[in-house]
């Protein structure tokens, strides 16, 4: 017994402080971790992050911060990591390699997470195509089109490319050009335009309104009309105003030209 004491003092003093300080450090990062967990839990169901992809995310951060706590108390216990880190990180750069696209996607998902250039029911246009947001995957954005056709984007198409986002803001101008004829009173057409923005409810008075000859043409003298609208209106008012400026030129005797060139022949 007197020899086991001096053994156990010996081994305590030389393992079992190491031992202390792996079991501290397991201890203090489980609640770290914990802590962090329930943080970014909390942050992404604030900004109503679709719940796949919040598990996910979850999953993903929860595993890599025990596997660096693992890794911290093995270090305290004298064990050489290095090897171990070469090891995670060659597995890491293979599956990396192998999922390289869905990483990519994935990446792209979380940017839009982040940056928020659109949200469900928002009408964009992004890779190429148009249409209302549906839902936004883990790795894919879905949309449909005004034709009720589904396209399935993959996330990395979307954020390489410009992004229009046609319902992100509360008012949109509506900009229209239509054309008269030379011998037309384009002050009298300029005078109805202004009569049909004045008199359609759903144009916004308070903003400002450009009606202007806009440009002269080859076959017709151009008029400019843009009206501000809230955005919902958006294709009510761009259709009213279309039939409305034909109906009342049309009554008026004001044409809208095709176009058309005049060929003079010299002879010779």
């Amino acid at each position: 017994m007197e020899e086991l004491l001096p053994k156990l003092i010996e081994w305590f003093s030389a393992f079992g402080l190491k031992l202390i300080g792996a079991l501290a450090t397991l201890i203090f990062g489980r609640f770290i971790v914990k802590a962090i967990r329930k943080f970014l839990i909390k942050l992404l169901e604030k900004k109503d992050v679709d719940p796949a992809i919040v598990s996910f995310t979850i999953s993903i951060t929860y595993t890599a911060l025990w596997i660096f706590v693992i890794l911290a108390a093995l270090a305290q216990l004298g064990v050489e990591t290095t090897s171990f880190m070469a090891v995670i990180g060659a597995a890491g750069l293979a599956i990396g390699l192998a999922l390289q696209g869905s990483l990519s996607n994935f990446a792209a998902g979380v940017l839009i997470i982040i940056l928020r250039p659109f949200k469900v029911d928002d009408y964009v246009e992004a890779a190429g195509i148009s249409g209302m947001i549906k839902s936004i995957n883990i790795f894919t954005t879905e949309l449909t089109s005004f034709d009720n056709k589904k396209y399935i984007v993959p996330n990395s198409k979307i954020m390489d490319g410009t992004i229009t986002n046609y319902t992100a803001n509360k008012l949109r101008r509506v900009d229209l050009k239509f054309g008269i004829g030379y011998k037309d009173d384009f002050k009298k057409a300029k005078k109805i335009m202004n009569e049909i923005a004045d008199e359609h409810e759903l144009i916004l008075n308070d903003q400002p309104s450009i009606i202007r000859l806009g440009e002269l043409g080859d076959s017709s003298v151009n008029m400019t009309m843009k009206v501000w609208v809230k955005t919902k209106d958006y294709w009510n008012v761009y259709f009213d105003l279309h039939e409305q400026v034909k109906e009342k030129f049309d009554k008026a005797g004001i044409s809208i030209p095709f176009p058309q060139m005049d060929v003079h022949m010299i002879k010779k």
